[in-house]
C-alpha cells in the first residue's frame, strides 16, 4: 500500500490479522480432520455451506434451478426476492454449467435488462444495465469491489452471478471504477458443499479451442466444519473469429469454517489471460452512415496486436454472533494485476470499408486494497420489528500506466482485411512501457446506517438509510509523476424503500435511491488523436432513481414488473475536448419471468423497454434525442425441455432481440436491430458407483447472423463491436 493511504492501512490491519488467525484455525482443524463419507448418489448437491460467511448461506434455487429465490442486497444482507424493495436476478451454477458459460458476459446473455459492450480501446468486458454501463472493474466479489480480473473473469471463479438493477450507492458504496448508475453485479465464490465433489471437465469450441478444468471439494472436521474448494482451468486455441486465439490459466481456492457462532471464509485466485489478434472495435466516420456489418467471422485485427493480463487476489470475510440478536462482520481483500497491450483500433475512412488507425501500446499495474466492517441487530418496539445495520468501508487503488502511440497511419479494410507493417513508436509517449509509473490514485471511504421496519406481521416492510461517501482521486503527469489534478469530495446518498405483501404470492414495492460515482478522467486519445484536456479529473456526480414494481411468486413460476426513471450527467467530446455536457434520463419498464411452469419445462426471459433521452445539452442541440448506444427494446426468451421418453436428455433454446441503437448524439447514425438464436442439448449418463458423465452441446448464433452488437459503452464514445459468429461448443463433465 502507498504510504499516502493511512486510512486504508489502518482499516486493513485488523482484517489482515483476522485473516491470518482464521487460516491458522483452518489449518489446525484440517490436521485432525477425518475424511467425510463419500457420496453414493447422482442426486443434485445441496449447497448448505455459506458462500459469503453469513448465517443465511445461499438462498435456495427457484423452481427449475436456473435462478435463486434471492441474494445479497448490499449491506442489508441476503434477502428473499419477495421481501426486498429492489429488482434483481440471481443466476445459479446449474445455469452456468448447462450453458457452458466461460465468463460473466456469457451468463448475462440471459438477462433482458443487460447487454454486453466493450471497454474503450481494449477488450475489457462491459455490461450495460438499464442503459448505463457497469465496468468489469466494478464487478464485486462476495460484496467487495476491485478484487477480480479487470478485462475478463473466468466462470470457474464464481458459484452465482447476482444482477442488481438500479442505482445502489447506499447498498454497496460508490463503485470505484466510475460506473454502476444503472445496476450492480456481484459474484459469489464457490464453497465446499455437504457432499464431496470430484469433477473433471473438458471441451472443444469452434476455432479449435480446447479446455480442461478440475473442481474438487471436501469437508473435514467435527460436523464437517471446515470446507475446501479448488478450481482450476486451462483453455487454449482459436475462436470462431478468423485467426483470433485465446490462452487462459486460472486457479482458485475457497476455504470456509464455521461453528455455532462464527463463520469464516477466504478466497485466493490467480488468472493469466492472453488474447492474440483480438478483433478490435471500429469507430465510425462522422461523415458517413453506419456501414453494413462484415461477415461475423471476419477479423480486421492486425497480426501483431495482443492483450495480456495477469491477476492475483485474496479475500476474507468473517461473521460472529455477538448475541442472539446482534451479528458483526468484517471483510477485506487485495489484488495485484499487470496488463500489457498492443492495439490498433481502426476508424472508418470511406464507404468502401477502408480504415485508418494508429498503433497504441500500453502497460498498466494495479495495486488494490479494500476493507469493510459492520454490525446488524434485531429488536422490537411495540408492534414494530427493527433490523438495524451499520457499516464502514474503504478502498484504495494505485494505478501505474505507460503508453506510446505511433505517428504512422495503419491501413486496413473491414470487408477484405490485410496486414500492415508494425509501426515504430514515433508519436506520443507517456512514461516507459517496461516500467509504468503512478498516474492515478483512487481512495474511497464511507459509513452507512439503515433500519428496516416490519409492520402488520411482516406484510409491510419499510427501509430507510443513508451513506456518507468520500471519494478522493488524484492524477499524476506522465514522465514527471507530478500531481496534475485532484479532488477530495464527500456526498450523502439516501435510500427509502417500501414493500407491501398484498397476498402470500404478490408483493408491490417502491424505492428512491441515489447513485454516486467518481468523476471520469479525460482519456489520452479519441479517434487516434490526443485529447486537449487529457488527464483532467472531474468531480463526483450523483444520479437519482425512482422505481415502483410488483413481484409474483406462484411456487413454480415467478414474475416481476418494474417502472424506473434515472438521471445522470453526461460525458461527451466537443471536438477533441472531453467534459460534462448535459445529462441523460433513462425511463423504462422491465418484465421478467422464470421458473418451471410444467414438469420438464423451464423458462427464463423477459422484456426491457427504455426511453433514454438527452437533456440540457449545449445550446439544446440534441435535447430530446436518444442517448448513444441505448436500445429502446430488449427481449430474451429461454426455454429448456426434458424430452419425454428419452431419459436424461434435455434440449434448450434462447432468443435474444435488441432494437436499433444510435451511434451519435444527433441520431443521424444508427445500427439496425438484431435477433439471435442459440440452441443446446444436455445428456446425463449414469456410469455406476456414484459416477456420472454429463455431455453438453451448444450452438450460439445458430443462423450465423452478421450484425453490429453494440455501440460504445462508455459515455461519449460510439465505437462498434461486431457480433460473434456461429459458435459450436461440445463439453463433458465427469463426477467421480
Amino acid at each position: 500500500m502507498s504510504s499516502s493511504s493511512p486510512f486504508l492501512r489502518a482499516s486493513l490491519r485488523p482484517t489482515v490479522a483476522a485473516t491470518l488467525l482464521a487460516l491458522h484455525a483452518l489449518a489446525a482443524t484440517a490436521q485432525t480432520a477425518a475424511p467425510a463419507e463419500a457420496a453414493g448418489t447422482l442426486g443434485t448437491v445441496t449447497v448448505e455451506a455459506s458462500a459469503d460467511a453469513s448465517a443465511e448461506g445461499l438462498t435456495r434455487p427457484y423452481a427449475g434451478g436456473q435462478v435463486a429465490r434471492g441474494g445479497r442486497v448490499g449491506i442489508l444482507g441476503t434477502q428473499d426476492m419477495m421481501s426486498t424493495p429492489f429488482s434483481s436476478t440471481n443466476y445459479t451454477n446449474e445455469l452456468i454449467q448447462d450453458q457452458q458459460a466461460k465468463s460473466v458476459a456469457d451468463v448475462l446473455l440471459n438477462d433482458p435488462s443487460v447487454r454486453q459492450a466493450r471497454g474503450f480501446g481494449n477488450f475489457q468486458e462491459l455490461y450495460v444495465v438499464r442503459g448505463f454501463p457497469v465496468y468489469s472493474d466494478d464487478v464485486a466479489y462476495n460484496g467487495l469491489y476491485g478484487m477480480l480480473p479487470r478485462q475478463y473473469i473466468a466462470s470457474e471463479f464464481f458459484e452465482r452471478v447476482e444482477v442488481f438493477r438500479g442505482a445502489n450507492t447506499f447498498l454497496n458504496g460508490a463503485a470505484p471504477g466510475g460506473s454502476g448508475i444503472g445496476g450492480a453485479i456481484n459474484l459469489l465464490p464457490k464453497r465446499a458443499s455437504n457432499e464431496p465433489i470430484t469433477r473433471v471437465g473438458f471441451g472443444v469450441l469452434t476455432g479449435g479451442q480446447g479446455y480442461v478444468n478440475l473442481d474438487l471439494a471436501r469437508r473435514f472436521g467435527p460436523d464437517d466444519s471446515l470446507g475446501i474448494r479448488v478450481n482450476a482451468v486451462r483453455r487454449e486455441g482459436g475462436t470462431g473469429v478468423h485467426k483470433e486465439s485465446q490462452q487462459l490459466s486460472a486457479f482458485a481456492v475457497g476455504l470456509d469454517w464455521r461453528n455455532r457462532n462464527v463463520r469464516l471464509s477466504a478466497d485466493f485466485g490467480y488468472q493469466d489471460y492472453d488474447l492474440k489478434d483480438g478483433r478490435p472495435s471500429l469507430t465510425p466516420s462522422s461523415a458517413l452512415p453506419i456501414l453494413r456489418a462484415p461477415d461475423a467471422s471476419t477479423n480486421f485485427a492486425q497480426p501483431w496486436t495482443y492483450s495480456k493480463e495477469k491477476d492475483k487476489f485474496a479475500t476474507f470475510r468473517g461473521e460472529v454472533d455477538i448475541t442472539d440478536n446482534i451479528t458483526a462482520w468484517a471483510a477485506g481483500g487485495v489484488r495485484r494485476s499487470a496488463e500489457d497491450n498492443v492495439l490498433a483500433n481502426p476508424t472508418l475512412a470511406d464507404a468502401f470499408g477502408n480504415t485508418s488507425g494508429t498503433r497504441f501500446s500500453n502497460t498498466r499495474k494495479d495495486r488494490i486494497g479494500t476493507a469493510e466492517i459492520g454490525v446488524r441487530g434485531n429488536f422490537v418496539t411495540g408492534p414494530v420489528k427493527h433490523t438495524v445495520v451499520a457499516s464502514a468501508a474503504t478502498y484504495s487503488n494505485d494505478r501505474d500506466n505507460a503508453y506510446t502511440i505511433s505517428r504512422d497511419r495503419i491501413r486496413n479494410n473491414i470487408y477484405a482485411p490485410y496486414a500492415s507493417p508494425f509501426p515504430v513508436a514515433n508519436g506520443f509517449t507517456g512514461n516507459t512501457l517496461e516500467d509504468p509509473r503512478l498516474t492515478d490514485k483512487i481512495e474511497t471511504s464511507s459509513v452507512a446506517v439503515a433500519d428496516t421496519m416490519a409492520f402488520m406481521d411482516d406484510r409491510l416492510l419499510v427501509t430507510l438509510g443513508v451513506r456518507r461517501q468520500t471519494i478522493k482521486q488524484t492524477s499524476f503527469a506522465y514522465d514527471t509523476i507530478k500531481e496534475t489534478s485532484a479532488y477530495d469530495k464527500s456526498k450523502t446518498t439516501p435510500v427509502a424503500g417500501i414493500v407491501f405483501k398484498v397476498t402470500p404470492t404478490t408483493s408491490v414495492y417502491a424505492n428512491y435511491i441515489e447513485g454516486l460515482v467518481k468523476g471520469n478522467v479525460a482519456p489520452g486519445t479519441v479517434n487516434s488523436r490526443p485529447v486537449t484536456n487529457a488527464g483532467e479529473v472531474f468531480a463526483p456526480y450523483q444520479a437519482k432513481q425512482k422505481e415502483v414494481g410488483v413481484k409474483y411468486d406462484g411456487g413454480t413460476i415467478g414474475a416481476s414488473a418494474a417502472f424506473f426513471t434515472t438521471d445522470q450527467p453526461t460525458y461527451q467530446y466537443e471536438g477533441q475536448t472531453y467534459g460534462l455536457y448535459g445529462k441523460q434520463r433513462n425511463q423504462g419498464l422491465e418484465f421478467s419471468v422464470f421458473g418451471q411452469p410444467a414438469k420438464g419445462l423451464r423458462l427464463l426471459g423477459g422484456l426491457t423497454l427504455i426511453d433514454a433521452k438527452q437533456k440540457d445539452t449545449q445550446g439544446g442541440a440534441t435535447d430530446g434525442r436518444t442517448a448513444i448506444g441505448v436500445a429502446k427494446q430488449q427481449a430474451n426468451l429461454g426455454a429448456e425441455w426434458d424430452v419425454p421418453g428419452v431419459r436424461n436428455l434435455s434440449l434448450n433454446a434462447r432468443l435474444l432481440y435488441t432494437s436499433k441503437q444510435y451511434a451519435n448524439a444527433a441520431n443521424t447514425q444508427q445500427i439496425p436491430g438484431w435477433t439471435r438464436f442459440d440452441i443446446g442439448a444436455r445428456y446425463l449418463v449414469d456410469l455406476g458407483n456414484g459416477r456420472a458423465l454429463t455431455l453438453r452441446a451448444r450452438i450460439d448464433n445458430l443462423f450465423n447472423k452478421s450484425y453490429w452488437a453494440s455501440v460504445g459503452g462508455t459515455q461519449g464514445s460510439n465505437y462498434l463491436v461486431l457480433g460473434a459468429p456461429r459458435t459450436f461448443a461440445v463439453s463433458g463433465t465427469i463426477d467421480f
